[in-house]
């Protein structure tokens, strides 16, 4: 049996925002690996063998080398956080929001036949949790229908 903990954490942050802080410096640890790479074409090493000794194949390394020449640090920063555009505009989002204000409570599988009619997009109802927790309307289950309500 586990002993229980002596010391709590003190939480001084919401998770959100400690997420967030961990993707910013996760950025910034994949600079530091890209410009230990620069110090080590500094120091002479061979493209090879830099590339070898930050963990990376030869042809990154020459593609940072060639990011680090056309605009020095700036060239190495990562230029996009990936993952798939999101499928309505920012403008949509925000009619979205004041239709979701208008009435409520709603379900999220009302949520997204509200997107399919109005904005002829298909979202699973993960995603519509999701785009509604960016959107910063915030769910909640209701106790009596297990069915997610969103709350102002």
């Amino acid at each position: 049996m586990p002993r229980s903990e002596q010391v709590s954490i003190r939480r001084c942050m919401a998770i959100e925002d400690l997420d967030a802080r961990i993707r910013e410096l996760e950025k910034c640890v994949r600079v530091l690996r890209r410009l230990r790479f620069v110090r080590y074409r500094y120091q002479g090493f061979s493209v090879a063998t830099s590339s070898h000794l930050v963990g990376v194949t030869k042809s990154v390394g020459y593609t940072w080398q060639r990011r680090w020449n056309a605009g020095g640090c700036k060239g190495l920063m990562p230029r996009h956080g990936g993952g798939r555009p999101t499928k309505l505009s920012q403008v949509q989002r925000e009619k979205l929001v004041v239709l979701l204000r208008q009435r409520g409570p709603w379900g999220t599988g009302e949520v997204r036949d509200l997107i399919r009619s109005e904005f002829g997009v298909e979202y699973t109802t993960k995603q519509i949790r999701i785009i509604l927790k960016g959107l910063g309307v915030g769910i909640s289950r209701s106790s009596a229908s297990q069915n997610p309500e969103i709350l102002e």
